[in-house]
């Protein structure tokens, strides 16, 4: 089994995930007072002109602008990791939909699958140098002083140093041998269906949901970059 997509299908799969996920972070910013709620809503609106296939290249140079807007608003990604991978598909988007050749279309993509695959190892590799991650005592804190709103029946996974051992190994070594995905189709589904399994745990204990709904906007990319290099 495996999954083939063309170039344009990637791109336009791309574009409708990245309208939802752009709608929910902006959504907790409808409340807000003066020009915070009108940078959001003018968000909103242009997410919901690309997911509704208005003109795609317009779509995708007004929320380029509006990131813009906010980083300087914000004095940087206002929501650290998420922001970054954001910004990183809008501009590969972009890249994509001014490109004049069809090779430089592929690269733009081909740049948004290379960066997902980099986001997994590096921060396994990041972890695994560290010796608080090789011996658990960072999951450990993850648990007992997690500054999110967690449970305290999950807190007392931090009493748990063998478990939390297991799974920082666990995590650092599926990280670690994500780009290894590549090399089958049927590996990188399984790979991408453990890593959103990953980010919906997070989301589901932390409160990281953003970073759900984000990360899977660059899987199509990955999907059409494995058939197009190893297919």
């Amino acid at each position: 089994m495996s999954v083939i997509l063309s170039l344009s299908e990637t791109v336009r799969l791309t574009e409708v995930l990245l309208s939802l996920a752009v709608i929910q972070q902006s959504a907790e910013h409808m409340t807000r007072a003066g020009m915070e709620r009108l940078i959001f809503g003018i968000r909103v609106l242009i997410a919901l002109a690309l997911l509704f296939g208005g003109n795609a290249g317009a779509s995708i140079a007004g929320l380029f602008a509006v990131e813009l807007v906010m980083l300087h608003r914000f004095q940087g990604p206002y929501n650290g990791g998420s922001s970054k991978m954001t910004l990183l598909i809008i501009a590969c988007l972009g890249a994509y939909h001014i490109a004049p050749t069809e090779r430089g279309r592929e690269l733009a993509v081909a740049y948004l699958a290379a960066q997902l695959t980099l986001s997994y190892f590096v921060s396994g590799y990041v972890k695994v140098i560290r010796p608080e991650w090789r011996s658990g005592a960072a999951l450990t804190d993850v648990f007992r002083f997690s500054a999110y709103p967690v449970s305290e029946r999950l807190r007392e996974w931090a009493a748990r140093p063998r478990a939390l051992w297991a799974m920082s190994w666990g995590v650092m070594g599926f990280e670690l041998a994500f780009p290894l995905t590549l090399l089958h189709p049927l590996a990188l589904i399984a790979g991408l269906l453990v890593a959103a399994s990953f980010h919906l745990s997070n989301a589901l204990f932390f409160g990281l949901n953003r970073f759900f709904w984000i990360w899977i906007c660059a899987y199509p990319s990955i999907l059409w970059f494995q058939g197009r290099v190893f297919g």
